[in-house]
Formats: structure tokens, C-alpha cells, sequence
């Protein structure tokens, strides 16, 4: 085991993992310049981890969805900033910066998206969603009204509440296990 400061339990060493998960640590690396500890983290249960990348993949990066890359980016951190997720408002912050190029934007949806100078339709999305995290039995037709509103689409509307549930799960996993994210990403795009 190797860096147990990532998380509170066991990280294997890359060199432990099956060949398809090293290759897959070193396209992170190549691409990155780094392995997510979130990666790094989920190889505790190697299968586990094989479909958190194929479902974190399909959510967050998959061009056939109705919502912009940065605009998941931005669901992820009014998520976790509901839920106080250090990791994820940590990564996550950093790929809005990179995404929409403001060093600022990331932050200011992290501490209170309220105040973010935000089009009407990114407004409603993360009102939804962080609706949906703080208090999800209160969700109802009259939520999904305003974001049709908004302009949203059903298609749409079932990745932002995908795409929000998912980091509600992915925050659980990262308080359960104390994951800590890359000092790298602290200083990227800023």
C-alpha cells in the first residue's frame, strides 16, 4: 500500500493494479498530469473503480448530453458545497475554472452560487440542484416546471438530476473515506 494520506483506508500502488487499470492511470497521467486521488481511492475495489470511471465518464463527459461540460462541472460544485465536500469542491472547482476560464467562478459557486453572476437558465439548474441535495423529498413538478421555464428540456432535466445524484453519492464516498484531493489542483487555472 502505498500514500495512505489520500484516504483513511488502504490505496494500493499503481504497480499492484491490473494492467488495463495501469494503462488507464497512465492516460490520466499524460492527459492530467496527474491520477485523481479519487481514482487512486476507488482502486480499493478494483471493479468497483472500472465502473465509476464508465459511469463518471458517461455523466460528465459525454458529448451526447443536452448540458454543457461546464455546466455538469457546476452542478458538481453546488453539490458538494451543499454537502461540504472538500474533495470534490477542490477538483471540481478547478475543472469550472479551466472550463469557462474564469479563476474566480469556481470559488464563488463553491461559497455560495447565490451570488455568482449566473445566466437565468444556469440559476435554475443549480437551485434545482441543490434542492434536490438539501432536501430531496421536497422535489416536485413545480421544480421541474421552472426548469422547463429555464428552457430546459426533459432530457436535460434527467442529467441534471442524474448528474447531481451522482455527486451526492460521490461526496458520501469521499466523507466515508476521508478522500483528500491532489495539491495540484489548487493551483491549476488560476
Amino acid at each position: 500500500m502505498s500514500d495512505d494520506r489520500i484516504s483513511a483506508l488502504p490505496v494500493p500502488a499503481p504497480g499492484d493494479l491490473d494492467a488495463d487499470l495501469q494503462k488507464y492511470f497512465k492516460i490520466c497521467e499524460e492527459k492530467l498530469g496527474l491520477v485523481p486521488n479519487v481514482l487512486r481511492t476507488y482502486a480499493f475495489k478494483p471493479n468497483r473503480l472500472r465502473r465509476f470511471i464508465d459511469m463518471y465518464n458517461e455523466i460528465m463527459l459525454s458529448d451526447d448530453s443536452p448540458l454543457t461540460k461546464l455546466e455538469r462541472e457546476m452542478i458538481a460544485v453546488t453539490v458538494s458545497s451543499c454537502n461540504r465536500c472538500f474533495y470534490c469542491l477542490v477538483a471540481h472547482g478547478q475543472q469550472v475554472r479551466a472550463l469557462s476560464g474564469d479563476p474566480v467562478l469556481g470559488e464563488h459557486i463553491a461559497l455560495n452560487y447565490r451570488t455568482a453572476r449566473l445566466e437565468p437558465r444556469q440559476r435554475a439548474m443549480l437551485d434545482y440542484a441543490w434542492k434536490l441535495t438539501d432536501t430531496p423529498n421536497d422535489i416536485g413538478e413545480a421544480d421541474r416546471a421552472a426548469l422547463r421555464e429555464a428552457g430546459f428540456d426533459d432530457s436535460a432535466i434527467w442529467d441534471i438530476t442524474e448528474t447531481a445524484s451522482f455527486f451526492n453519492y460521490t461526496n458520501r464516498m469521499a466523507h466515508g473515506v476521508e478522500m483528500m484531493p491532489n495539491t495540484e489542483y489548487h493551483g491549476m487555472d488560476r
